[in-house]
């Protein structure tokens, strides 16, 4: 009975794998979707961040972003960095500094770049390192591809998606990755999206 029940079990799970499978021909393509303007850069934890305060160089210095959110600078106890624009980060800056500097001038310059986590890119399944990527301006999904090491020899790169958050909504997009890694069709590559999940699924056979 054990056994019954285990092959069973294995076949609804091939079954699911293969509907599955199948749904992905039926996505929109990723590369037929019209793009606005790649977004502005979110700061997150373990970002680094060069803090330039005009004609104030004892104020300017580079600093991590901590775990919480927050930096400190000369005069600024933990002002919040995380999930703000480096302009908007640099506003708030002036701010605080009006009380102790005349007209206050703050740049602030993002490095060692991580980026919020769920404004990463994940990568699941059969790459050959997943893993989650920071975010770049312009980003590809050759681009993410080329991070995680390209696929494992089990990789169905065609049946492979990209989950993503639109208006709220959470929406599907079939990716040609065999297309774009194995065939060298550029016409298969797309930008990606903070927050994108590149699925990969395995091959069946």
């Amino acid at each position: 009975m054990r056994q019954s029940s285990g092959l069973v079990r294995s076949l609804a799970f091939l079954v699911l794998l293969v509907f599955l499978g199948g749904c992905a021909s039926h996505l929109p393509p990723l590369e037929d979707i019209d793009y606005e303007e790649d977004p502005d850069y979110i700061i997150g934890p373990g970002d680094n961040v060069n803090i330039f305060v005009w004609g104030q160089p004892e104020l300017s210095m580079s600093v991590p972003v901590r775990p919480d959110g927050r930096i400190t600078t000369p005069l600024i106890e933990d002002v919040q960095a995380a999930n703000k624009t480096p302009t908007e980060l640099a506003r708030d800056m002036e701010e605080v500094l009006q009380v102790y500097v005349r007209d206050p001038v703050v740049t602030v310059i993002v490095t060692g770049f991580r980026g919020p986590y769920d404004q990463q890119i994940r990568v699941v399944g059969e790459a050959a390192n997943p893993q989650a990527i920071p975010y770049n301006e312009h980003m590809t999904l050759l681009d993410v591809m080329i991070a995680v090491g390209g696929m494992t020899e089990f990789a169905a790169g065609n049946r492979a998606s990209i989950v993503r958050k639109v208006n709220g909504e959470t929406e599907q997009y079939q990716v040609r990755l065999d297309d774009l890694i194995r065939d060298g069709d550029i016409e298969a590559n797309a930008p990606v999206y903070p927050g994108d999940i590149l699925i990969i699924p395995e091959s069946w056979f």
